[in-house]
Parts: structure tokens; sequence; C-alpha cells
């Protein structure tokens, strides 16, 4: 390809990366990366947001900076998976519902629905990737890390709602994103913290792990993320999947045929970073045969990594076929998804191309067109309704010894963990929506008592003691990874010890298999402002949920 041969080696590498910066603007780091590393891919995270406005600003000031520098356009991306994994919760952006949600209300057109609800909006801020869906399968009870995040735990359902996603989002002309691949489901540690392995031999893995991205190449997935975790049975030295010529080269590009971008999952993960250190993770990653490289948050890293493979490119170490095979998939994606830009990219075979770039003032326009995107917005209030039709279908009571519906003649205590999480960048962020709120709106006697989601016994021990005889309790769990906190097994289970509960899983349906049976058992999937204002429903019986449990409480 012509282009690829006038882009210097260093142009050629920038290109495989996509990297993170701090800032709500185009601060030094980002200007850095793009203008002197010629980075060709920027990630979004809850730092970078301030409003829907200013980050449609930044897209397109992202994109002037790289025609000011003479490099090609950008790929922006977010990790937009819906529920409680939104990096964009301002509005203007739909929250849309989370995959677990969408397994417990079994209708993969709720799920395409979603996502052409979502690839519609990212397009219009400046967003052309998505790094989603999630098609791991769930089924270990302990995995701390993807949970909710799976549409389940069977693995046919997986497929036919990531599927459906995908379509979704290349609907839009956004790039969908399959991860992790060849499967995260079945693990008990965080790769964010660690190194783990899934130990199955082939056909468990083909039956289980590996369908979902099947299906996803089948539905025409532009891009495929790694997992940091190793496989024992694919590749035989303790080399985690992201690394692995085997896994990448070997299965996913050989034997399952896909010829989309390959892109590994952050490379500062300490599942990767703490044994290999960034830059040489780099190096063995595109030696493996990814295509896009991220280093989602720190410069020095960020320089390190690029540095390195021009480095191991120049000694012979990374051959310079392997570069050029994986900037042709780049270069193809961004002709094809970005619109007009993809004329700009076209112009790259003339002679005079080079430095042919739009006019700074044209970049905005010309980055947020897309031939493929449906030109029929939906109204906000169809969407709304939407969104409270999934929750209805999706919040599963699992098990009620006559509980509900709330008796209208008795107070109602709720007990509700305001939540703060912490991401993996330490980025605060929380939900606001109370259940005790949306209740009270629709009776007067209501009390609400909240703690956090780490209660000490002694705050449990209050609670105790205010709570009587004649209140109907409603306690709200919340497990972000993992078990459920010793706090808040702690308070049911000494409420249990007098009271028959109402005990609502507001994030992971595992919490039953750490308390004891309550009266009801109910479970959400997150807690949206949707589906704290359904649930207030369903209690109130003014509405029959219909979700059935994407897993197994067992």
């Amino acid at each position: 390809m012509k282009s690829i041969d006038r882009l210097s080696l260093e142009q050629r590498v920038g290109q495989m990366f996509m990297c993170g910066f701090h800032g709500q603007h185009a601060d030094e780091q980002i200007n850095k990366l793009i203008r002197d590393y010629h980075v060709g891919g920027v990630i979004y995270f809850r730092r970078n947001v301030e409003s829907v406005g200013q980050l449609t600003r930044l897209s397109a000031d992202l994109q002037a900076i790289a025609a000011d520098a003479g490099e090609l356009p950008l790929m922006i991306s977010v990790d937009q998976e819906g529920g409680m994994v939104a990096r964009i919760d301002k509005e203007g952006v739909t929250q849309v519902p989370g995959n677990m949600a969408l397994g417990a209300a079994g209708k993969p057109d709720y799920t395409l629905e979603c996502a052409q609800i979502l690839g519609r909006e990212l397009k219009s801020i400046g967003i052309d990737m998505n790094l989603a869906p999630v098609v791991d399968v769930n089924n270990n009870v302990l995995n701390p890390v993807i949970g909710v995040r799976s549409y389940g735990e069977n693995a046919e359902s997986v497929a036919v709602h990531g599927a459906a996603a995908i379509k979704g989002y290349q609907s839009q002309g956004i790039a969908a994103t399959a991860k992790h691949f060849p499967g995260h489901g079945d693990t008990a540690v965080d790769s964010h913290l660690g190194m783990v392995t899934v130990p199955h031999d082939r056909d468990r893995l083909e039956q289980i792990e590996l369908l979902p991205f099947r299906r996803a190449i089948e539905a025409g997935v532009d891009a495929i993320m790694t997992a940091h975790v190793i496989f024992p049975t694919i590749e035989p030295e303790p080399i985690p999947a992201t690394l692995s010529r085997k896994v990448l080269t070997g299965l996913l590009r050989e034997e399952m045929g896909f010829d989309g971008i390959i892109i590994t999952d952050c490379l500062e993960m300490h599942a990767i970073s703490k044994p290999y250190g960034v830059a040489e993770a780099a190096i063995r990653a595109v030696e493996a045969g990814a295509d896009l490289v991220l280093v989602s948050h720190t410069l020095q890293d960020q320089i390190s990594a690029v540095e390195a493979v021009v480095e191991a490119v120049q000694s012979g170490r990374i051959a310079e076929a392997t570069v050029n095979r994986a900037l042709e998939r780049i270069i193809a994606w961004k002709a094809a998804r970005c619109g007009q830009w993809g004329n700009y990219l076209v112009s790259l075979e003339a002679d005079d191309a080079v430095g042919a770039v739009p006019d700074r003032t044209d970049v905005g326009e010309l980055f947020f067109t897309s031939q493929e995107k449906d030109e029929s917005p939906r109204s906000l209030a169809s969407i709304e309704s939407t969104l409270n039709e999934i929750a209805s279908n999706s919040i599963t009571v699992v098990h009620d010894e006559g509980l509900l519906p709330l008796n209208p003649e008795q107070d109602v205590y709720v007990i509700w963990p305001e939540v703060v999480q912490r991401t993996e960048v330490d980025e605060p962020w929380s939900h606001t929506d109370s259940l005790g709120v949306a209740l009270s709106q629709r009776r007067g006697r209501v009390r609400e008592y909240k703690i956090t989601t780490q209660p000490t016994y002694d705050e449990a021990d209050r609670i105790l003691k205010d709570v009587s005889e004649g209140d109907q309790i409603i306690v709200c769990t919340y497990t972000s990874a993992g078990h459920l906190p010793k706090g808040q097994q702690h308070l049911v289970e000494k409420l249990s010890e007098k009271y028959s509960l109402i005990v609502v899983a507001l994030r992971n349906p595992y919490d039953l298999l750490e308390i004891p049976k309550p009266g009801c058992y109910v479970c959400t999937y997150e807690n949206t402002p949707a589906v704290v204002r359904t649930l207030s429903l369903v209690l109130t019986g003014e509405l029959q949920s219909t979700g059935s449990l994407p897993v197994s409480l067992c």
C-alpha cells in the first residue's frame, strides 16, 4: 500500500498505539503523544468527561491536532459497556442497561436496540470505537472483574446477545470490540491486579469460552480485545493470551479466521506490567499479532512502549512487514468508519497527498459524518419508555414467601448502600438514585438508612436498634467484585435472626450465596436510575417483573 510506504517508521508504529490522558481538554500529555509519537488512537475515561458538549469539543480538538501535525485521523474509543460500566454518565448519553440485565430480559432485540441508541450518541460526540460488548461467559461465582458485565453463564445466550450488540453498534458507524479473548469469565482473580489461568481442555473451551467469539467473527465484528489470562491448553508456556503468538495468530487469526483489528487490554494492568514491564510487553504483543496496543494512563509508560517497538523494528526483532500488516488493517478501518475523513485516507495514495489535510475549522464537521449512520433519531420519551420496559423485563424475583407486594398499611424500612466506586485508575463516582426516594414518591411511610458498601459491625448494630417489629424491611446489597462485604453479610445475618427480609441485590446476583435465605430475594443487576424507578413499581405491585436469572445460584 503506497500510503504506508510514505509514512516513517515512527509514524507507522505510533498508529499502532491507543493512549489515554488525564485532562478534560487537550493537555500536554495527549499533544505530545499525537505530535511527537504519532499515536493513532485515544481512549476516554471518566476523568476526561465534564459534559457531553465538552467531550464533543474535545473530540474535534484532538482530531484538529492530528490534522495540524499531518497525522492520520485518530481512532477515539471509550469503555461504554452499559449498566455499571459507563465512562460517560452525563446528560446527553443514554445510560443503557448492562449485559447481565439484558441477559435476564432474554430478548436480543433489546440488546440490538440499546447498542443502536448508544452507538448513535457516541458517534455524535466524536467517538468511533466502543470497547464493548463483553462476550465472556461468566460461570465462576467468584469472578471479581466480569460478573454483571457478562450476559450470563450460557455460552449460546452470550453469543446471541453479543452478535446483536455488534450489529447495533456497527450499524451506527461505531466499531464494536468483542472482549476479552479467549475468555475471562471463568476466573477468580482480577487481571488488573495479578495473573490468572483458565486451565480447561480444548473441548470445554470450544463449547464455552470460544463460542461467543466465533459468533462475533461471523457477525463481522471490527475488533477483538485480548485477555491477560493464561490458557495452557492453547499456549504451553506460562504466557498470557495478550503476549502469545499461539493465541493471537495461531488461534484467532489462522484457525478462527479473524482479519479485523486485534487490540490488547491495557498493558498497565498488573498481570502484564509487573512481570514484563509495559515496554517489553508492547514488543511481545506486537510479536504475538496485536495490531493496536492499549496503554491507558501513564505518559512515561506510553512513550517507553512506543520507543521500544520502534527500536525492536530497527533491530530486526519485529519484522517491518508485521507493522505494515497491522497498519493496513488500521487504515482500512479508518477509511471505512470515519466518514469524510475516508477521503483524506484514500488521498494518501496520491503523490502529493501527505500533509493535504482538511482545514482545522472543518475538522469537527468532517469527523462527525458517517455513511452508515441511521438518520432517524428516536425521541427521548421513546428511549425512556424502552429503558423502563427492559428494566421490568430484567428485574428478577428469585424467591418470595408472600412479602410482595408491599403492604400499604405498614411502614417500609429501606437500607440502602451508597455506592462510591473507584475504578482501576482511581476515579470516584456514585449513583445517587435511591430506592427509599423512589418508594417515598409512591407512598409516604418510608424510612431510609444509608450505609456504605463496607459498613462496620457497629453501623449494622445501630440499624438493628432502629428497626421495629411492624416494619417491612428491605435490605439492598451491593457487591462490585468477588465476595459480599463482611459488614453487609453481618447486617443481613443479624436482621434475619428477628425478621423476614426482602433482600435486593443491586449488582451481583451471587450475593444470595453468602447470606441466610431471606423471605424474598430480588436481583436487579445494576442500580441505574431506570432500574431503581422500576424496582419501586415491582415492590409495590404496580408492575410485574418477568426477568429470569442468567446465572445459577448454587
